[in-house]
């Protein structure tokens, strides 16, 4: 093999596993642990989402002996999981399937090391709920017994010489499927709404316990779609719990996700309108309809307009990026104007005349920007 290769029984087990975990991992970090052949790419850092943060395990395999399972090194911050206990714990299924998988490991079948990882993050949220199930906090005690009837709850004890101990819930909400709601969703992972619920560990009850620290967190992608940041969460009572707050606020949160949904046919509505004044779009985002790209002129000045479309469409107007196809700076790239959001609008107007007076300030606007291209260029 060449310098810094991956034997092809590992490089294919990486592949399955990152196509088919049914969460996002990546591989953070490949090295060498083989002493003869210093180049071959047997071990690598997994990082894997949990309780939205990460862990990251080691997968070690060996060059020299490519068809033996791999050893997996925990993090050091979990030297207490062993995952490969012979003993059986309550609710955490039969231990002795992990010692089969291994036993019985078949490197040609490129599922197995995807398996394997499946099997013991399952385990991992067993350990970190019992870690979390020991805390000698009466309120947590508490909440636990409320919330755990809930489906997909990841819990976290965290502590440490300079902080605090406290408890993070991982809360999944809004029990509709988004990824089909949208037709054609370029999304590969379900997209999820959570809830962040952090609890300072509390060694004696308080009759009424101060509000825990809440945010709503999503995956990434759902930013296309909904704007978790301009979410305002319901008011904490005093003396409330989770299974009093969650209902309200999923309640709030199923209505703002659909209405995100109806919100990409108003976006098509507008782009679509484009098409009276600027012709056909050069370019358009045909599932969430937030950008779009018209070519323009004023004589023979050409230009094109980048038009950018927030999910809080019609209520936030567009921002519009003009670009030269005329006009080129020191390094050949088109000479672009600043984020432009300073021109006529109101939400209430129907899609064509949003079209309409987009194009009528353009029509100003040209002798201004084409001003900008000729002492942009000069300055070149």
């Amino acid at each position: 093999m060449s310098s810094d290769t991956v034997p092809p029984i590992i490089a294919a087990h990486i592949n399955y596993l990152l196509n088919h975990f049914p969460l996002p991992v990546k591989i953070e970090h490949m090295w060498s642990g083989s002493r003869h052949y210093p180049g071959i790419m047997d071990r690598f850092t997994l990082v894997m989402p949990y309780c939205l943060e990460f862990v990251k395990w080691d997968i070690m395999y060996n060059a020299e002996s490519p068809f033996s399972a791999p050893d997996i090194v925990f993090g050091p911050e979990d030297e207490n999981f062993h995952p490969f206990s012979s003993k059986v714990d309550e609710g955490e299924g039969d231990h002795n399937s992990l010692h089969n998988s291994l036993r019985d490991w078949n490197s040609k079948d490129p599922s197995r090391l995807t398996s394997l990882l499946q099997e013991l993050r399952d385990r991992y949220v067993s350990y970190q709920r019992k870690r979390v199930e020991g805390v000698d906090d009466e309120r947590l005690k508490f909440e636990l017994c409320t919330m755990l009837s809930r489906e997909g709850i990841e819990m976290h004890l965290s502590s440490g010489v300079e902080k605090p101990e406290e408890v993070k819930f991982a809360v999944p909400l809004v029990d509709i499927n988004i990824n089909k709601m949208i037709p054609g969703c370029p999304w590969r992972h379900p997209q999820k709404i959570f809830l962040q619920v952090l609890y300072p560990v509390v060694r004696k009850y308080a009759t009424t316990p101060s509000a825990p620290r809440l945010k709503l967190v999503s995956t990434s992608e759902l930013k296309a779609l909904l704007s978790i940041e301009d979410i305002k969460l319901p008011t904490w009572i005093d003396g409330m719990c989770m299974a009093e707050y969650l209902p309200h606020l999923e309640e709030s949160l199923e209505k703002q996700v659909l209405e995100a949904v109806s919100l990409i046919d108003v976006r098509r509505g507008f782009i679509e309108a484009l098409n009276s004044f600027f012709g056909r779009p050069l370019e358009a985002d045909p599932v969430f309809c937030r950008t779009a790209t018209v070519i323009t002129a004023s004589g023979v000045f050409t230009f094109l307009v980048h038009i950018l479309i927030s999910t809080q469409f019609p209520k936030k107007q567009p921002s519009l990026v003009l670009q030269s196809s005329q006009h080129f700076n020191s390094q050949g790239a088109p000479i672009k104007s600043q984020l432009i959001t300073d021109y006529p609008w109101s939400p209430r107007w129907e899609p064509l005349q949003m079209a309409e007076r987009i194009f009528e300030f353009l029509a100003d606007e040209a002798l201004s920007f084409k001003r900008y291209c000729n002492e942009a260029q000069l300055q070149c």
